[in-house]
């Protein structure tokens, strides 16, 4: 059975609701309710028509260190045949509402509801929206650490509905990941997962290890430790957790708990020069 993603589709609140919300900022994590992706905080890209997006997270001091995360909102008959201006970043996509038509070193492909890409740097791509529905994706993008010796991974087109999830162990199935790149595949230095607890499930320990993290929530809601506080997050927050940030998950229910999981992997850690 194919999932129900959530997406942002903007609007604006009326001026009788209450300004309390969820938006946390702080020098471990930060968390971006749905309710504050607005059509005020859209934002344009050259050579992309018919398009906005949100920018959930981007390189800057204090926040997002290693990557940018953009939720991309297609208009029909819109789209880009330059989409990406820089030709050191990777990217991913994942589509979460509509279909993409994607081409990719001349080949087309159709990204439907759970499409994935990996795009590797100095990707020959373009995208569109060739269908009467409003296109929405997430588009996660990051400079390519390339390492002498190994070469830069291949382009890879799939769907999550056709992936088999990784079962954590000792839990009866209430926990899995599901893996669009083998983690033994060192050439990559970012994995995008989606991550399913079910109701009741937890992450059982405070995990606490090098890797940066972007969670998106595509469906249903949890209890989230972020180093000291419990918070609760719903299908459509966004979750930023700097490296070694203490964190562990309470699946609420009544439905699977699912976020999109962004993180930095295999590749010495950069050391400052010594003097």
């Amino acid at each position: 059975m194919s999932a129900k993603y959530f997406a942002p589709t903007g609007g604006h609140p009326p001026q009788t609701q209450l300004l309390t919300d969820r938006a946390i900022f702080t020098e471990a994590y930060a968390v971006i309710p749905k309710g504050t992706m607005r059509d005020i905080v859209t934002s344009f890209l050259p050579f992309w028509d018919k398009t906005r997006l949100w920018v959930i997270a981007r390189p800057l001091s204090g926040f997002a260190e290693t990557f940018s995360q953009y939720i991309m909102e297609v208009a029909p008959g819109g789209g880009s045949d330059q989409p990406e201006a820089d030709a050191k970043a990777e990217g991913v996509l994942f589509v979460v509402q509509g279909a993409a038509t994607l081409t990719v070193n001349g080949e087309t492909h159709t990204l439907a509801e759970g499409g994935y890409a990996f795009l590797p740097p100095s990707t020959d791509w373009t995208l569109h929206n060739a269908t009467d529905d409003m296109l929405r994706f997430h588009w996660i993008r990051k400079s390519y650490e390339a390492v002498p010796g190994l070469p830069a991974p291949e382009v890879i087109i799939a769907n999550e509905n056709d992936i088999a999830p990784n079962v954590m162990p000792d839990t009866d199935g209430a926990w899995a990941t599901t893996r669009f790149v083998d983690p033994t595949d060192l050439r990559h230095d970012m994995h995008v997962t989606i991550v399913t607890l079910q109701p009741g499930a937890v992450i059982p320990f405070l995990e606490t290890h090098v890797m940066e993290h972007g969670l998106y929530v595509l469906e249903g809601k949890a209890a989230y430790r972020l180093n000291a506080d419990w918070v609760e997050v719903e299908a459509g927050d966004y979750m930023w957790l700097r490296a070694f940030c203490p964190q562990a998950c309470y699946a609420g229910g009544p439905g699977p708990f699912r976020y999109l999981l962004y993180k930095d992997v295999n590749r010495h850690m950069a050391l400052p020069p010594r003097g």
